[in-house]
């Protein structure tokens, strides 16, 4: 069995901000960016985004891949203060 990486949070509290800071800046709700992460693959809940975005859930690698494609950024732009 294939065990998914996680990027734990605690070690880079920015990945939960910048997250929903990109979302909103590209104007998306919730709902919209989960069915666009769903198109690409990712199964995803919206509660599920709810958890990373606050913090209490961690990314996978493949979800922030697919996150950067959505939101037409660049993978480091999760890691650094904006």
């Amino acid at each position: 069995m294939n065990k998914t990486e996680r990027i734990r949070q605690r070690n880079f509290p920015l990945i939960s901000f910048n997250i929903r800071r990109l979302r909103e800046q590209k104007y998306l709700r919730n709902t919209d960016l989960v069915a666009k992460l769903q198109l690409e693959g990712i199964p995803i809940s919206t509660s599920t985004l709810s958890k990373i975005e606050q913090g209490s859930c961690n990314p996978t690698t493949e979800q922030l891949i697919a996150l950067q494609k959505i939101l037409g950024c660049v993978y480091s732009d999760f890691f650094h203060p904006c």
